[in-house]
This record gives C-alpha cells, structure tokens and sequence, in this order.
C-alpha cells in the first residue's frame, strides 16, 4: 500500500532506537522527509547510519530533550516556517517497582519524561501540524492503559494518561484538520524490554530465553512482536491514507490485551 507521505515531512521524537527508530525507516521508505530527534548524541548518528543503509537515505537527526522546553523550543526554531505533516511521540519509559517502594520523586520524574514532556512535544509542534493543513499526531502508549499489570503501576497510570491526552486531542484538533491518536503495544522485543529481561536473568538467576518464554505464556500467538510490527501501525496512522481515524487507542499486542 502506498501510504501517500512522498514529500511530506515526519517528526519522530525519540526515532533513535526501538519502535521510534522501526518508524522513521517505513516512513523514509515510503518517501516522506524524517527527522529524528533523541537525546543521545552517540545512539542518533548510529540510528541514522542504519536508516541510511535500509532506506537508501538518511534522515536528518536532531538531539532534543522533550522534558526540556528549551530543547523543544530549539527544535521547533530549526524548522524554521516549515509545515509538519506528522508527529510521533515515541519517547518514553517505565520504572519495574512494587507500588510500596515508590517515592514521590520515581513518580514526578515518570510523570516528567512520559506525560509532561509529550504535552509540551505537542504544544510545540501545533503551528507546524496546522500550517500542513491535515497534521497527524500519534502518541506512543501502551496496552497497561488498559490492561494494568502488577509492578508497573507508574507506566500503567502514565500511560492511560497518554490515552486520555490522545483522546482530548482528537476532539479538540479535529477542526483544524489535525487527527491524533495513539498506538499501544504489547510486549514487544524492544531495547527496553530486552534490557527487563537481562535484569529479571541476573536476578532470578534463569536464561534470558526462560524470561521471555514465560512472558510470552498468557499473549494468543505466543512470542513477543517486534519494533516494525508496531511502527506499521504508527506509520498508517501518520499517513494521509489514515484520514478518518482519530481518537482512537489502537492496540498491537498479539491478542494478549482481553477486554471488549
């Protein structure tokens, strides 16, 4: 499917690594100018090497800290007057910790990076996404939202909230043309996710293979699903093709997520 983003321009925050990094290369591929933008100076030219060899074409990376209203201010001045005609929001984080070892700071600093920094993403970035005339904002969640799970209590609560923000957007962006929305994943074999599982080896003193089996044991198809079968997802929803979808939670889990 062409998903109609030739000469159109794509912002993915937090494209260095993971699923942020799968989207910026389907969207080079589909012919759309991208920018990718982290805070790690090393990890951004080292994604934008790999997007070059896959794609045939580099995108233009950027450091910006989304947590830093400097740093965003200073992204939004290299613009320039440009319009954007996507944004992704795919920065974000999770803390493992029973809900009892939690301190106020672990909560304000989650709250921070995921919730906060993708506000002031988004108030950034609304000129450009207006100036484009049909904007798409997609937010990067998560299936906890919805299906909470234990010892993940701050990413389960942020991230319903990423839901909520995606959900307010869609209504009251709509008239000026901008759909939003967001994308859940399930367990999928991020960086993120394979740290967890290096961490859940040394702790329990099991292989990495007997963590991920186990993680697997209650998803339908059995495995975890991978950075580009999320960011297909992402980027059909960044897309023109995309045009009548807003609002809207889109969860892929492989099944593992029960509710109606």
């Amino acid at each position: 499917m062409d998903l109609g983003m030739h000469g159109r321009r794509a912002l993915v925050i937090g494209g260095s690594s993971g699923i942020g990094l799968a989207t910026a290369g389907l969207l080079l591929r589909e012919g759309a100018s991208v920018l990718i933008a982290g805070r790690d100076a090393a990890r951004l030219d080292t994604a934008s090497e790999t997007l070059r060899a896959q794609a045939g074409t580099a995108p233009e990376a950027i450091l910006c800290d989304q947590s830093d209203p400097a740093s965003l201010a200073a992204l939004v001045a290299h613009l320039g007057g440009e319009p954007l005609h996507a944004l992704v929001c795919a920065a974000g984080g999770s803390r493992r910790s029973a809900f009892e070892d939690l301190s106020d700071e672990a909560w304000l600093e989650n709250y921070e990076f995921n919730i906060l920094g993708t506000v002031r993403a988004v108030r950034a970035f609304l000129p450009a996404l207006r100036r484009a005339g049909d904007g798409r904002v997609v937010l990067l969640g998560a299936v906890s939202a919805r299906q909470p799970t234990a010892h993940q209590v701050v990413s389960n609560v942020h991230k319903a909230g990423v839901l909520a923000l995606a959900k307010t957007l869609a209504i009251e962006l709509a008239p000026d043309g901008i759909a939003v929305n967001s994308v859940s994943p399930g367990r999928a074999l991020t960086p993120l996710w394979q740290n967890r599982a290096a961490q859940m080896s040394r702790d329990e003193g099991i292989p990495e293979a007997e963590v991920l089996a186990r993680a697997s044991a209650d998803i339908p198809m059995r495995r975890f699903g991978t950075a580009e079968e999320v960011a297909a997802m992402v980027a059909f929803l960044a897309a023109p093709v995309a045009a009548y979808v807003t609002g809207q939670g889109v969860a892929v889990d492989g099944g593992w997520q029960r509710g109606v």
